[in-house]
């Protein structure tokens, strides 16, 4: 092989690496603030009530493979918080709720205040320190 062939081999193999590690670092969680004055309806998703702090609602799909480790970590998160309510909702079955909700992903993770507000969404894989942080701003301290 000639230098030239080996410089061009090496600079391809390098942009591959770079092109590579910013596709997995999208897949990431993606957290966003929510500024809306929009308003979670609890009965919509399944529920009586919002908790009297908080509600963390996960969106999952019957084909997502991730959704069921989400649902495990947050439903041990969120136990031992009070005021807090988890809420599990499939959108395989209810579309409407993914168009109104904006899901292009699951599971997608909403935190919602005690009134109804969403204030935080996390996207694609999750990770626990992402959800703690996001627990804790929306109880306003630590576990």
């Amino acid at each position: 092989m000639t230098p030239v062939a080996a410089g061009i081999a090496i600079l391809f193999l390098v942009l591959a690496a770079l092109g590579l590690g910013l596709a997995l670092r999208r897949r990431g969680p993606r957290v966003r603030a929510v500024a809306s004055d929009e308003r979670v309806d609890p009965v919509e998703l399944g529920a009586l009530s919002l908790g009297e702090v908080g509600t963390v609602v996960q969106f999952s799909t019957a084909y997502c493979t991730r959704c069921p480790g989400t649902q495990r970590l947050l439903t041990d998160l969120v136990r031992d918080r009070d005021g807090i309510t988890f809420l599990h909702v499939d959108v395989t079955e209810d579309p409407r709720l993914a168009t109104k909700y904006r899901l292009l992903q699951t599971p997608t993770v909403l935190f919602v205040d005690a009134a109804g507000r969403p204030r935080t969404r996390i996207s694609g894989t999750v990770t626990r320190p992402a959800l703690v942080h996001e627990l804790n701003a929306l109880t306003g301290g630590t576990a």
